[in-house]
């Protein structure tokens, strides 16, 4: 099966994020970066449950839910400081084309 293109952007993103956070103040390494991280991989997760067709819809709702909490902690990284301005459109930019993937998918559900 060739992969999609979600999969793969999702999990060149969360390649990329993994890094970034390990880069953190320690204090927030536990607190925001782990949350980041969580979110990224429950979001992944979340993509892989919605490939059974029976589980389709709720995870893919699951995904979107998923999707804005990343956005959030992204948001909150970037005002706290944690990441700087490059780093934070590099990551919206991806983040923006990955809930682009996800609506047609949810689209075409």
């Amino acid at each position: 099966m060739k992969e999609s293109p979600l999969f793969a952007k999702s999990y060149d993103f969360i390649r990329w994020l993994i890094p970034q956070t390990i880069k953190f103040p320690r204090e927030q390494r536990f607190v925001v970066a782990e949350r980041l991280q969580a979110s990224a991989l429950d979001f992944m997760e979340c993509l892989y449950r919605a490939i059974d067709k029976t589980r389709q819809n709720p995870a893919l709702a699951e995904a979107d839910v998923k999707l804005k909490q990343l956005r959030f902690y992204l948001r909150l990284s970037y005002d706290l400081e944690l990441m700087d301005s490059r780093r934070y459109e590099h990551a919206s930019r991806q983040l923006e084309e990955l809930g682009r993937l996800l609506g047609a998918w949810i689209k075409s559900a």
